[in-house]
């Protein structure tokens, strides 16, 4: 098949976005449970994620509409102030992305809260329109998480619910997106990661080596989605992945999240270059999972196959060259 990209009529600033899992509080289980003892206040639990929201409602409609936009090229400031009526464009784009990603949040929100886990409800953070309109969104943990079995739940609500919402806004997209001519297209090309050659294949057919898709927004919606699946399911620290992992295999995780350590640096020399911020910050936030309190708690044959199916879900889901240049 072709590839897949944006047609851009401009080059777009690259950015590194990352959606977040859950922000951790200091790993000191008395300070923790003390924190726990502390009721939020109002401000934090209800009114800053309220604002956060509607300004990454506010970014997200920005960043796709701009991406929209035929004109000429002004960057997205003198867009908005030429063109402010132009904003409702956005919305399929805005739409798909803050679905999938209200749902990623609400995956790990859900289970915190049957684990009686304390936790934010999701703080999205807006970005720079240039791109996608948001850096993800987090939740805090006001509380240790001391179950192994609920290091397991959380940490893999997430990335799966996630997961089923952008395969269906994929399916959505690909059947609005178009077919042309490669040697007609340039700009910002998509990473092909094995889902969405699959679906591709299912929802549109075989394509001839000279063409190419154009994804409608909802599908660049789906495939930033599955894009940031993948990333959370990296078994790295205390990302989703590195959770799960954790869960799985105990310290075994650090072991493999040093094998990934160099496979990220050579993917950032020979592809994308984000990479090697990824293994930066990897080192930043440590590689290997703190402990659980009660590690020898078997998590049972369902844990174990929902487990395996998260491992999967992450090879369909990763993109080695996520985006490049034509």
């Amino acid at each position: 098949m072709g590839g897949f990209g944006r047609n851009e009529h401009r080059d777009l600033d690259r950015g590194l976005v990352m959606d977040a899992g859950e922000e951790r509080v200091p790993q000191s289980t008395d300070q923790m449970e003390s924190d726990a003892e502390e009721e939020p206040s109002f401000f934090s639990k209800w009114t800053l994620p309220i604002i956060l929201f509607l300004m990454t409602v506010f970014t997200t409609l920005w960043a796709g509409a701009y991406q929209a936009y035929t004109g000429p090229v002004r960057g997205p400031l003198d867009f908005l102030l030429a063109s402010p009526e132009m904003l409702w464009r956005g919305i399929p784009f805005a739409g798909a992305l803050l679905f999938i990603l209200t749902t990623h949040e609400f995956g790990h929100y859900l289970l915190s809260k049957i684990h009686r886990v304390p936790a934010s409800l999701p703080l999205f953070i807006p970005g720079p329109p240039h791109f996608i309109g948001t850096f993800g969104a987090i939740i805090r943990m006001r509380g240790p998480i001391l179950s192994r079995r609920a290091l397991f739940d959380i940490g893999v609500a997430g990335p799966l619910a996630g997961f089923v919402v952008a395969v269906i806004v994929l399916i959505v997209g690909l059947s609005l997106s178009t077919v042309v001519d490669r040697t007609g297209t340039y700009g910002l090309h998509l990473g092909e990661p094995l889902l969405l050659q699959f679906m591709s294949w299912v929802v549109i057919g075989s394509l001839p080596p000279e063409a190419d898709v154009v994804l409608h927004p909802i599908g660049f919606a789906a495939w930033f989605g599955l894009f940031v699946t993948s990333l959370n399911l990296l078994p790295i620290g205390q990302l989703d992945g590195g959770h799960v992992a954790y869960a799985l295999w105990g310290p075994r995780q650090r072991t493999m999240a040093l094998a990934f350590l160099p496979i990220l640096l050579v993917l950032g020399f020979v592809g994308w270059s984000g990479w090697f911020l990824w293994a930066f910050m990897a080192g930043l936030w440590g590689i290997g999972h703190p402990p659980v309190m009660d590690p020898h708690v078997p998590l049972g044959r369902n844990r174990m196959i929902v487990g395996w199916i998260a491992l999967v879900v992450f090879i369909i889901t990763f993109a080695p060259v996520p985006f490049s240049f034509h």
